[in-house]
């Protein structure tokens, strides 16, 4: 590009900044937030690689290198940790990322309008119930003699309930399901987007051809939100080691503390806890964390474009 084509563009780029100011405004909000919550703390993660303490500040701890990330990998904890945490977002993927899907589409074949607003408004709500309530609710409900587990089981079976809670196993799908369920319905609200755009007169002229809806479905409906599935899987699959924090702190105990083990509850306690105080060793986790979510979505992200003409980049 010579200087005056540079010149040209510089000028057009300012009268059409000047035209529409009100939206750089608007543009400004997004951006000053990502810098400062976003980009900023990542000054922070030199720490992983510090021994960290807080009366030196970061520039004047000692730098030791990979010190904290090889304790991390000799650690007993590391596997653990790193095998729970896959586990559980693996379930939660394979489990979690077909209902939003199958809800969305239940929900746009059908035809009575004011159904479909009901339908929606109640499969929202549970997205808005905080965490905290969410895990006393699951504590109520399974309780195995005052909840609506234990007296169904016992009015069927006519003898006390098994203490689900008492079950290392039983963790794992308490959390994944009653995630499933708090927030099927805000998932599907994306896909139900997306079916909005479809044309409508390629579901004419299947009817003409005695297309059934379910086949209509099959044929025009999922290969035309494909592009948005494939998208979303991708993003899904880049947060398959944030597994959050909240809810499983909350649903840990000592019996299935070896299941539910993850790495941010690990973090947590390596860290900030009151039994913690190693920083730097938490820093090192967290970041070894946010690599190898990095280098997923990338291989995710190159497959799908190899398979199709979808993905991020």
């Amino acid at each position: 590009m010579s200087s005056i084509q540079r010149k040209l563009f510089t000028e057009k780029v300012i009268r059409n900044i000047c035209r529409r100011w009100q939206l750089y405004v608007f543009l400004l909000f997004p951006i000053v937030y990502i810098l400062i919550f976003a980009y900023w703390p990542m000054f922070g993660v030199q720490i992983a690689f510090r021994d960290f303490n807080p009366a030196l500040g970061i520039f004047h701890s000692p730098w030791v290198g990979l010190k904290y990330f090889k304790k991390f990998f000799h650690s007993y904890q590391c596997a653990r940790v790193i095998r729970n945490t896959l586990i559980i977002s693996l379930y939660s993927l394979v489990a979690r990322f077909p209902i939003p899907i199958i809800l969305a589409i239940c929900i746009h074949v059908l035809r009575n309008e004011k159904l479909k607003k009901a339908t929606q408004m109640i499969v929202y709500i549970p997205h808005f119930i905080s965490v905290v309530v969410l895990v006393g609710m699951i504590n109520q409900f399974f309780n195995p003699h005052v909840g609506l587990y234990g007296n169904i089981y016992k009015m069927i079976f006519k003898e006390n309930a098994a203490d689900l809670f008492a079950k290392p196993t039983s963790f794992l799908h308490m959390f994944v399901w009653s995630g499933i369920w708090q927030n099927m319905g805000w998932d599907s609200i994306i896909y139900i987007a997306a079916l909005y755009s479809v044309s409508l007169e390629l579901h004419e002229a299947a009817q003409i051809d005695g297309a059934s809806r379910l086949q209509r479905v099959f044929a025009i409906d999922l290969p035309s939100i494909m592009p948005t599935i494939i998208i979303l899987l991708i993003l899904n699959v880049g947060q398959i080691m944030n597994l959050g924090f909240e809810k499983i702190y909350l649903m840990q105990n000592d019996i299935n503390l070896r299941l539910s083990e993850v790495i941010s509850t690990y973090v947590y306690k390596v860290g900030i806890s009151p039994n913690g105080g190693n920083y730097s060793y938490a820093t090192a986790i967290g970041l070894f964390n946010s690599v190898v979510n990095f280098i997923l979505i990338v291989i995710v992200n190159k497959i799908a474009n190899r398979c199709g003409e979808t993905s991020l980049w």
